[in-house]
């Protein structure tokens, strides 16, 4: 017996989510209408079977990453450092690339400390250019090194990096209302606004197109199509 796909997305919803994980996902007990539960179980929709952005469906692991973590607003430096990193490294390659090499980056880069990367020397940084679980392009794992250095300068300068990143959008969320991704720009006036501002503090492979890609990622845009169930979702994430 299968519940609809209203219910199936009330069981994704923001309210059911805990520690970035859907629950209550999986089964639920049927209710009859005196209210007591009975022993049969209803198989919920799981997301890889609801309406969803049409890119997500290239791999897996796009498909996961959209449906836990695309379009979320990330408010922690932590993690707005990961996606820092990930999108610059992702420049000329696709993003299944860069996620399928996530965990390979995060042990290759001590988790994305930023304080421990901004350290790394020439010695370190050769071990990283053999290091087969990663890009191993010495642009970008030299950028790293270098970004880590102006991420911990506009930490102090800001009172945290999400101080200073947020702004660019006045520190909420734009919904957008895409019925299809062809839709979807490459860049907008705030991204273009990013990158020169990222340039003149010293931060590399921030362009426009990157630094757009990083807005979508870590929730300050809400580039879900309409008709994906995530985007009423994370709307919603947003508001809280």
């Amino acid at each position: 017996m299968i519940i609809s796909e209203s219910l199936a997305q009330d069981f994704c919803s923001p309210s059911r989510r805990k520690n970035g994980r859907i629950a209550g996902y999986a089964t639920v007990f049927a209710t009859q209408k005196t209210g007591k539960k009975t022993s049969q179980k209803l198989d919920i929709i799981k997301p890889s079977l609801l309406k969803k952005c049409t890119w997500a469906l290239s791999s897996q692991s796009e498909e996961k990453y959209h449906d836990f973590e695309w379009g979320v607003p990330v408010h922690d430096d932590r993690l707005l450092f990961e996606f820092l990193i990930l999108e610059g490294a992702q420049a000329g390659l696709s993003w299944s690339t860069i996620l399928n090499k996530r965990e390979g980056y995060r042990k290759a880069f001590d988790n994305f400390n930023a304080e421990k990367i901004a350290q790394y020397n020439e010695s370190k940084i050769q071990q990283l250019l053999n290091t087969p679980a990663i890009v191993r392009n010495k642009l970008k794992v030299s950028a790293a090194v270098s970004n880590a250095k102006a991420f911990l300068a506009v930490q102090q300068q800001y009172d945290g990096f999400s101080s200073y990143i947020w702004q660019f959008v006045n520190s909420q969320t734009k919904q957008n209302h895409w019925q299809s991704v062809n839709e979807l720009p490459v860049s907008t006036v705030e991204s273009e606004s990013m990158s020169k501002d990222l340039k003149q503090k010293g931060f590399k492979f921030v362009g426009p197109t990157i630094c757009y890609a990083y807005m979508q990622a870590v929730g300050m845009v809400n580039d879900h199509t309409v008709d994906c169930f995530r985007h009423q979702q994370v709307k919603e994430l947003a508001s809280e």
